[in-house]
């Protein structure tokens, strides 16, 4: 069961991370720094998503 918590959790994390890159990039366009640094977050939060869920 504490898998599917942890699961969970991350999946609202990473929504939570897409959709403010998304509102930043819509401001600021796709190559500021601010956008870039968030969509290596995102990238972080998919990669120990696939780590957990594989």
């Amino acid at each position: 069961m504490e898998t599917k918590w942890h699961e969970t959790s991350l999946l609202i994390l990473i929504t939570s991370k897409r959709n403010d890159m998304y509102k930043k990039a819509k401001s600021l366009g796709f190559t500021h720094p601010v956008v870039v640094a968030c969509s290596q977050e995102l990238d972080q939060l998919l990669n120990v998503y696939q780590e957990n869920v594989s």
